[in-house]
């Protein structure tokens, strides 16, 4: 059983999905925010900025057995980035008491791979752009402070209820060009919180976790087949020359080996049966 005290730092959509199964399983669940009254019924609602650690000093002298960070920038700018990822790492930490269990929502934006090739967990990360430094400099902080006891899950593309962009795009007629392909890695919001409360329920039972996991389905696949798929559903015809590929997701193959090994199995294992959900849903 994960223990019954859980704070969820930077609680927002999936941090309340994971919340909400915490719950249901028998957890006390503590969500921060800057604005915690948007926190479901049943939450102990923490009202804090990660960024600013004079707001934190609430958390002294409170004791977690769990810690899930899954802040997340407000917009795509290196200061939030910092502010999340490495400020909030650092912030947070510092004035937590005790020993707890913490994991990190990280993202495979990390990895600087752009030529379809596959990557893992210990594949090499040199990522050219702010956003995959500010997320790997917050990932040596965890290290540094939190040591054994810490572990990041490194998130591909969360799509789920609320979460509808390319669904959107589809429903408009927007396409992307065939070639180059380039590779998507996604992850039902859904999925995302499983895992989450997976990879807690396997600390808490005294089981060392690895470093790092990629939290991604089992099938990557080119941008161009995810939304002729959904057009398909639709009954939509594309234009490929409306919307060029996502070139900020780069180009590669996220291998979700290390998380199946663990023991988990997947909701949606593909884009075909989580946005299959979200189309039969709406």
């Amino acid at each position: 059983m994960v223990s019954r005290s859980v704070l969820i730092a930077g609680c927002g959509d999936l941090g309340i999905a994971l919340g909400l199964r915490l719950r249901a399983s028998g957890s006390d669940v503590s969500g921060l925010r800057r604005r915690p009254e948007a926190l479901p019924a049943g939450f102990l609602r923490i009202a804090a900025d990660l960024g600013d650690p004079g707001s934190l000093e609430v958390l002294r002298g409170q004791r977690f057995g769990h810690v899930v960070l899954t802040g997340a920038p407000g917009g795509f700018e290196e200061s939030a980035y910092r502010r999340v990822y490495v400020d909030g790492v650092r912030n947070l930490l510092g004035v937590l008491e005790g020993e707890p269990g913490v994991l990190m929502v990280g993202s495979t934006g990390v990895y600087h791979q752009e030529d379809g090739s596959w990557v893992d967990e210990d594949s090499p990360t040199e990522p050219r752009g702010f956003s995959g430094r500010a997320l790997l400099e917050g990932e040596a902080w965890l290290r540094e402070l939190a040591g054994a006891r810490a572990s990041v899950l490194r998130l591909g593309g969360i799509y789920g209820p609320g979460r509808q962009r390319l669904l959107s795009d589809v429903r408009a007629g927007r396409g992307c060009p065939p070639e180059p392909a380039r590779f998507t890695n996604r992850i039902h919001r859904d999925d995302a919180a499983a895992i989450l409360e997976f990879l807690l329920r396997r600390q808490a039972a005294g089981e060392a976790l690895h470093a790092c996991y990629l939290g991604v389905d089992c099938e990557p696949a080119p941008m161009w087949e995810v939304r002729h798929w959904i057009a398909g559903q639709l009954g939509v015809t594309l234009d490929d020359s409306l919307a060029p590929s996502d070139a900020r997701g780069g180009n590669k193959r996220c291998s979700n080996r290390r998380l199946l090994a663990a023991g988990y199995r997947f909701i949606y294992p593909d884009y075909r049966a989580g946005y299959g959900a979200l189309l039969a849903a709406s």
